[in-house]
């Protein structure tokens, strides 16, 4: 005979259910919200404005350091722009077009033995110059076939000079040998997914010291690792990696490029929530800085990313069209 129920059993039976809603939520909470492990950084200076002037951009789109250099993607302009690393100009080079030495829409730039690789969204391809400006040689063309590309996002260099090339429309990762010819893929050509090992639009390729190779899955809002073998090894960016997007601690709103600092971090571009995240590189959260905003300081959508040898972390701010410096605030 079953026992008759009370209004008081009911109500204990209900407490019961909510407390471990709460504990449910909040366990989720601490697992797919993580909080932050080290200070947020602080700004230090900015320099740029819309024009096509010495100084000025019309969209940035790439950033990397080489010694005391800062070497930018001005797109529009067709141009790379060098400054130090207070934001004084030094020089430029590139004009729009198609030809050596020419520039179509650069986007996530490398510095790697003393050359600069440049994607070319517009171009296709991938052009290397010397660091004062002389075009090299050009890698890739347009296509899906290997070795091709569909708008190239970023490149990583291998210590043997093999190239990881983002093929943005081309939903894949192209490993090539350092004159272009093809070795191997990540991800189905032309097809999206969210499953690992597959790409939603990747934007950038960066490399850590062991040679682990880390993906900025671009519109699939996560990051993803593999090995040097071509074994993939863990994925990080929102409920599972799965593509699902967000403002929280570890997710993301469009990934637009990644970068190592000194001390093996990555610092991720997180375009849509105007900031810069960083994390270990096992994926695990340290911090953020940025907010939405036209002062200085802040950021209208967080486009590229770069650090120096001392750790400072320079961003290239698009919807501003200027450089932001930030350093590690003091404890």
């Amino acid at each position: 005979m079953m026992a008759k129920i009370t209004g008081y059993t009911l109500f204990k039976i209900f407490v019961g259910i909510l407390i471990s809603a709460i504990v449910l939520a909040a366990a989720g909470w601490s697992v797919f919200i993580p909080s932050a492990k080290e200070p947020s950084y602080q700004f230090v200076n900015a320099w740029g404005k819309n024009g096509s002037g010495p100084g000025q951009f019309n969209d940035l789109t790439g950033i990397a350091v080489a010694g005391n250099e800062v070497f930018v993607s001005d797109a529009r302009n067709g141009r790379i722009q060098v400054f130090d690393l207070d934001g004084n100009f030094k020089r430029q080079f590139g004009n729009p077009g198609d030809k050596p030495g020419e520039l179509g829409r650069p986007m996530n730039l490398t510095v790697h033995n003393n050359e600069l690789y440049v994607p070319e969204y517009f171009n296709d391809r991938i052009q290397v110059f010397d660091l004062d400006g002389t075009s090299k040689r050009i890698i890739g063309s347009a296509g899906s076939d290997p070795g091709q590309f569909s708008a190239p996002g970023g490149v990583a260099v291998g210590k043997d000079g093999e190239l990881y090339v983002a093929d943005f429309y081309g939903q894949r990762i192209q490993k090539l040998k350092p004159d272009g010819v093809f070795i191997c893929q990540w991800g189905t050509t032309g097809r999206t997914s969210h499953e690992a090992g597959s790409f939603y639009y990747p934007t950038d390729v960066a490399l850590d010291q062991a040679g682990n190779i880390y993906m900025a899955d671009g519109y699939g809002n996560r990051i993803q690792v593999f090995a040097p073998d071509g074994a993939f090894l863990r994925k990080w960016g929102g409920p599972f990696a799965r593509g699902i997007y967000g403002p929280f601690n570890g997710w993301f709103m469009t990934v637009t490029s990644i970068a190592f600092g000194p001390r093996g971090n990555l610092f991720v571009a997180d375009f849509y929530n105007h900031r810069v995240q960083k994390f270990r590189p096992d994926g695990t959260f340290l911090t953020s800085f940025g907010s939405k905003g036209t002062a200085q300081g802040q950021l209208e959508h967080a486009m590229a990313v770069a650090v120096a040898q001392d750790g400072t972390v320079f961003v290239a701010d698009f919807g501003n069209n200027r450089i932001e410096r930030w350093r590690l605030a003091e404890p």
